[in-house]
């Protein structure tokens, strides 16, 4: 149960994805044939897949992660804090291998949290690892698993109550439940653009450390705990 989790045991993040290529004109000719069949159903009607190739960085297939963010609870002073830290690069691989190495040092009891991670960020972690030859962390290895045995949390499930047919985005979850809205710069959806085009890797991590601090004050919200306090909030 929630009410349970110790939220020094937690570990907040977000990833952030972008496609493999620039433009679909950069695409080997086998792969974007392959592109045209995963996404025939997604395209709107007479949308070509060279033309829906900015969307490529939301499949493992197809894209690639920049940068990983991550941020743990602290007590102090009997009220939370909170550290975010962030690898961000264009060496997917290196980066991919520092994070495994970052999860290779924390404790065993470590809970792993994003909002909509089982469906986005911890799969996607996974697919990349595997597809740049890398083991995947004890901590990802679901394969198996009885679903209490799973150190998984995810805010857009916790927000569900069993309706699963329903998606709600970060933004929203954090204005109704009034928390300020993470997404006053960009939009996941500029992401490719910010990379490709400007390669504003510091913007790109920015935005995705704020979408971790959203989390972690929704997951406070939960479990009923007051906001994290700017001046105690910090970042490595």
């Amino acid at each position: 149960m929630l009410s349970q989790v110790d939220l020094q045991q937690v570990l907040v993040l977000d990833v952030e994805t972008v496609p493999q290529y620039a433009s679909a004109d950069e695409v080997p000719v086998h792969l974007l044939d392959l592109w045209a069949q995963k996404t025939q159903y997604q395209r709107r009607e007479g949308e070509t897949p060279e033309e829906f190739y900015h969307r490529a960085g939301i499949w493992a297939e197809f894209g690639k992660i920049v940068c990983i963010s991550f941020g743990g609870f602290v007590r102090k002073q009997g009220e939370y804090g909170f550290r975010i830290k962030s690898i961000v690069g264009h060496d997917e691989c290196e980066l991919l291998k520092k994070f495994i190495a970052f999860l290779a040092k924390q404790s065993s009891n470590l809970i792993l949290c994003a909002h909509n991670g089982k469906e986005f960020d911890f799969p996607f972690l996974c697919r990349r690892m595997l597809i740049n030859g890398l083991t995947i962390p004890p901590i990802l290895q679901i394969a198996g698993k009885k679903p209490w045995e799973i150190n998984h949390l995810d805010t857009m499930e916790l927000w569900k109550f069993g309706d699963y047919k329903n998606y709600t985005s970060l933004n929203l979850l954090a204005t109704v439940l009034g928390i300020p809205n993470p997404k006053d710069d960009i939009q996941g959806s500029d992401v490719h653009w910010v990379y490709w085009k400007d390669q504003d890797l510091t913007r790109i991590q920015t935005y995705c450390q704020k979408d971790v601090l959203t989390t972690a004050q929704i997951l406070l919200k939960f479990k009923g705990i007051p906001p994290l306090s700017d001046s105690l909030i910090s970042y490595l």
